[in-house]
Order: C-alpha cells, then sequence, then structure tokens
C-alpha cells in the first residue's frame, strides 16, 4: 500500500459518522469497576486475617514449646571420682 492510498483510507476512517456507543456503557464499567474492588477488598482482608492468625498461632507454639531453650539431658553423666 503506498502513500497516498494509506492517506486515503485514514482520510476515509476519519470522515466516516462516529460509532454509536451503547448507553449503558458507562455504568456498567462502573458497575464491574466497584465490583472488582469489592473483591480485591475481600481478598485483602482475608490475607491480612490469614496473616495475623499464622502470627498468633507461631506465638503461641513458641511460648509453649520453647524452642531456643535446650532439652534436658535424658541420661545423667557418669559420676567419676569417688
Amino acid at each position: 500500500m503506498s502513500r497516498p492510498d494509506r492517506e486515503a483510507a485514514v482520510r476515509q476512517i476519519m470522515e466516516r459518522a462516529p460509532v454509536s456507543v451503547p448507553p449503558d456503557l458507562c455504568a456498567e464499567a462502573v458497575r464491574r469497576g466497584e465490583r472488582l474492588l469489592r473483591r480485591r477488598q475481600l481478598v485483602r482482608r482475608v490475607w491480612w486475617l490469614l496473616v495475623c492468625f499464622a502470627i498468633v498461632a507461631f506465638s503461641v507454639w513458641a511460648a509453649r514449646t520453647q524452642p531456643w531453650t535446650q532439652p534436658p539431658s535424658q541420661t545423667t553423666p557418669p559420676v567419676t571420682g569417688w
């Protein structure tokens, strides 16, 4: 396609009547956007709830088992020097 042909095609497209848009397009876009935002907000709240639950569960586990302390010895050392 040569340059004059392209220019003619572009002019033809620009001179056409505007395309009709459905009258409820804006309302539909707003509705979908609000639904998407509500869904994201719900996912974010569930995520934070799970994070908080994991922190509490870890804290309870750590407080009960105390993994930072050395476990008591199961056998007594041999007695020497008596």
